[in-house]
């Protein structure tokens, strides 16, 4: 099928931006006093919002006293190097660059804080992403899976639900582009790897970034 229109998440899918979250992770670990954590472990830690990512690598979670300025420390300290070792995935740029010549419309959606999704889309997406939503429940837009942000982000693009298509790499893209009603296409190269989107019934996973122009009409 072709569509007219895709919602991208952005971590692992468009950039790869898990070097910087790590490297913010440990300094607010380390700052209260609290093991770090390893790339790995932060892999599998992301992906929900940094409220969640800060719960699941700080010991106790929540219920630890120092949970609060522990997640503060990781927000004062992501706002200064969240483009420090950030980049995106090869390929990338020059599929986009191609779909915007073609008259696909572009968002982004994604967990991570609305304040780096806003600063990151202009350094890399400028003129090419037009629409890039992050994490705003402070406004009472539920984070991914909730629908929420891709329906407001469609509203934005002037596309209709049926003629879009979601692209992600992991289990939070997958429950996001079902509960918008949506097909959801799985990229291998992010956080999570094929084996596990096929895990998670990803019903298309590509490999390379060119393939994605497969599914959008010519205009």
């Amino acid at each position: 099928m072709k569509y007219e229109a895709v919602i991208f998440d952005l971590d692992g899918t468009l950039l790869n931006t898990l070097e910087d979250l790590a490297d913010a992770v440990n300094a607010a670990l380390k700052e209260n006093g609290m093991p770090s954590r390893t790339l790995e472990e932060v892999r599998q830690f992301v992906g929900n919002g940094i409220v969640k990512l800060m719960e699941r690598a700080v010991p106790q979670g929540k219920e630890n006293p120092a949970f609060d300025s522990t997640l503060q420390d990781f927000k004062k300290y992501y706002g200064h190097h969240c483009n420090d070792k950030t980049k995106p995935y090869p390929g990338i740029l020059d599929t986009l660059n191609r779909l915007k010549e073609r008259g696909v419309p572009m968002a982004i959606v994604s967990n991570k804080a609305d304040f780096a999704v806003k600063e990151l889309n202009p350094l890399y997406f400028e003129g090419v992403i037009d629409v890039a939503l992050g994490e705003n429940e402070a406004a009472g837009i539920r984070k991914k899976p909730a629908p929420d942000m891709v329906f407001r982000a469609l509203n934005t693009l002037g596309c209709p639900v049926e003629k879009a298509v979601y692209v992600g790499d992991s289990d939070v893209d997958l429950a996001t582009a079902k509960a918008a009603g949506m097909p959801c296409i799985g990229v291998s190269w992010g956080f999570r790897g094929r084996d596990f989107l096929k895990e998670h019934g990803a019903d298309i996973i590509i490999d390379k970034p060119e393939e994605l122009e497969n599914f959008f009409e010519n205009k």
